[in-house]
C-alpha cells in the first residue's frame, strides 16, 4: 500500500473514530450535587436574593444552571419544575458535557 493511501486509510479511520467515541461515551449518567441558579448570574446573583434572582433572570431567558464549587453548568433537558427549587441546594441525575449538563432528574439535596 503506497504511503498516500496509507495516510488515507489512518485519517478515515481518526474522522471515524472521533464521532463514535463520543457517542458510545457521551450516555455516561453523572450524579451532582449544587446550588440551582441560572445561567446569567450563575455563582453571584444581581437582585441579591439567589431565589427570587433566578426566577426573573430565567423569565427573561437565562437557561437554568447549577453551581457546584464555583463551576457553573448550564443546564437542559427536563428542566419543568426547577423554578421551586431556584436558589435551594439541589441533587441533579443527567449527561454532563463540558460545561452543559443534560438533565435526566432533579431532586432537592438532602
Amino acid at each position: 500500500m503506497s504511503l498516500i493511501r496509507r495516510i488515507a486509510a489512518l485519517t478515515a479511520l481518526l474522522v471515524l473514530a472521533g464521532p463514535l467515541s463520543l457517542m458510545f461515551g457521551a450516555d455516561k449518567t453523572q450524579t451532582l450535587t449544587g446550588t440551582l441558579s441560572d445561567a446569567m448570574c450563575g455563582v453571584h446573583h444581581m437582585m441579591g436574593d439567589p431565589a427570587k434572582c433566578t426566577r426573573e433572570c430565567v423569565k427573561e431567558g437565562a437557561a437554568y444552571s447549577l453551581v457546584v464549587n464555583n463551576k457553573v453548568y448550564t443546564l437542559s433537558g427536563k428542566t419543568d419544575g426547577l423554578d421551586a427549587l431556584a436558589g435551594q441546594k439541589a441533587t441533579v441525575t443527567g449527561v454532563q458535557q463540558g460545561d452543559k449538563f443534560e438533565v435526566k432528574t432533579v431532586v432537592a439535596a438532602k
